[in-house]
């Protein structure tokens, strides 16, 4: 209850104009997530620097939180088999998304521990993402199921950074061995 002394308070906030360096700055911090492929924080950002006053800001803000809502909207793939993980695993790695890589690589292990392939394509995801001695592993494992499998490292552009350096360098040249 207010008395005649005590103005009403406010019951909504009333929006502040953006800054143009406000917008700007949103924008900015928006691309930055969006190349991290944080696509809902993005899209947020992108939507508050289509507030702005900079029309070509706002413009650009807008088609990138339309990009973002289109990415968002794809569908899952529908995986079942160990073989749809390894396929879209290896997608993943193509694109550079190793961790997501590395989940679906991990699944598809669970799911047939027996498969050279995947425990390749698994060190392959865990050399690019640093986890050195979860790759050496898994391919030695590889190449214990599949001895080709060492040729195959020996080739791989991936793999060409890591093939002198040790543990690698005595599993993909074992010949190399100084007794």
């Amino acid at each position: 209850m207010s008395t005649a002394a005590e103005p009403e308070a406010a019951t909504t906030a009333v929006p502040q104009p953006q800054s143009p360096e406000k917008q700007l700055g949103s924008f900015e911090a928006a691309m930055k997530l969006f190349h991290a492929r944080e696509l809902r924080q993005a899209r947020e950002l992108f939507l508050q620097a289509a507030e702005g006053p900079e029309r070509d800001v706002a413009h650009r803000a807008q088609l990138h939180a339309a990009m973002c809502n289109r990415r968002l909207e794809q569908a899952t793939p529908d995986l079942r088999s160990a073989e749809d993980y390894y396929t879209y695993g290896v997608a993943q790695l193509n694109a550079r998304n190793v961790a997501e890589a590395r989940a679906h690589l991990e699944h598809a292990l669970q799911l047939a521990p027996g498969a050279d392939h995947i425990y390749y394509a698994l060190a392959l995801a865990q050399a690019l993402g640093g986890d050195l001695a979860g790759a050496h592993e898994n391919m030695k494992r590889a190449i214990e199921l599949e001895p080709r499998n060492r040729i195959m490292a020996r080739q791989d552009a991936d793999f060409a950074p890591l093939a002198n350096e040790p543990p690698f360098d005595v599993l993909l040249y074992p010949e190399r061995k100084s007794w």
